[in-house]
């Protein structure tokens, strides 16, 4: 039973003429009557009662036709899921993100805007260390990923550039964090400050292990600047770091966009240029065809 057999049984049990049926399929009579015959000797019986004059159901006809009609509903379904999984309308994406990411304007704007343009597909969101998700991405855990480096992360390793593509989506400055008893604090905002004029501050920052790329970052800037940074603290999420600065127990450097952490007594300044700059990127397997991945990707570009 092929489903053309279906849809000619229903056509024919819904017009109940041989003629105005076909017209309907746009097929010529014979065929019908044929593909008709060909249902009724795989079921085993006749579907309809025949005579010069009229065509009506027979019995087992009458039972059959909401089945026929079910199964073709069916299949229409599942072909428009098809066309729309097709296009990426639904399905799911698995979305890694560092702690930092969602408080750059960009992560939550590209979610937003997926999430209106396709509301069926469902988002499976999981915080994760940056290597964490450059790792989920290689073994398939993770279908897109929200990282935050200074520079590509998919160069430090050969293999990984192989297998992952970044896309960079933001660049952002990094300022100086003080609390608002700082000698510096008292410049005026507008005024830049030298990083060697921190030599002597005690820092808070990032561990290596919450992200190594943003901690290399920094102490590269400091050793350029020419000294070591006396570390007071070390903290994975960005929150605590900015609430011991507002404790006044040291400074730190951190992207503007934590800013958004609004503490009281904590104050930003600028860094005399040229400034450095920390990115958020997104990364995805070079080699996935997925379309829930690529109308993602399609509504990053738009807000990158």
């Amino acid at each position: 039973m092929e489903l053309r057999h279906l849809r000619y049984f229903v056509t024919l049990a819904e017009e109940l003429h041989f003629g105005r049926a076909a017209q309907r399929l746009a097929i010529s009579q014979p065929p019908l009557s044929q593909q008709i015959q060909q249902l009724e000797e795989e079921l085993g019986g006749p579907l309809f009662a025949r005579t010069s004059r009229r065509v009506e159901l027979t019995e087992a006809g009458r039972v059959f036709l909401p089945e026929a009609r079910a199964a073709l509903a069916r299949t229409e379904q599942a072909t428009e899921i098809g066309r729309r999984a097709t296009r990426g309308e639904i399905g799911e994406l698995r979305l890694g993100f560092t702690a930092s990411a969602p408080l750059a304007n960009v992560m939550p704007a590209i979610i937003r805007g997926f999430r209106e343009r396709w509301p069926d597909v469902h988002l499976t969101l999981q915080e994760m260390l940056s290597h964490q998700q450059m790792q989920a991405l290689r073994d398939g855990a993770l279908d897109v990923a929200f990282l935050r480096a200074p520079t590509d992360p998919t160069q430090a390793d050969a293999q990984v550039t192989q297998q992952v593509t970044a896309v960079e989506l933001q660049s952002e400055e990094l300022l100086v964090f003080l609390h608002r008893s700082h000698r510096l604090a008292r410049t005026r905002a507008s005024q830049r400050v030298v990083l060697a004029d921190l030599a002597e501050d005690f820092f808070v920052h990032f561990s290596r292990e919450a992200g190594a790329s943003t901690y290399d970052q920094f102490i590269e800037l400091c050793r350029d600047a020419g000294f070591r940074p006396r570390m007071r603290q070390e903290a994975r999420e960005a929150a605590t770091i900015i609430g011991l600065v507002a404790a006044d127990l040291g400074v730190t450097l951190m992207a503007s966009s934590f800013r958004n952490i609004n503490l009281a007594n904590v104050v930003t300044r600028r860094l005399a240029e040229p400034a450095p700059h920390l990115s958020t990127w997104l990364a995805h397997r070079t080699d996935d065809a997925s379309a829930v991945v690529r109308a993602f990707l399609e509504i990053a570009d738009r807000h990158a």
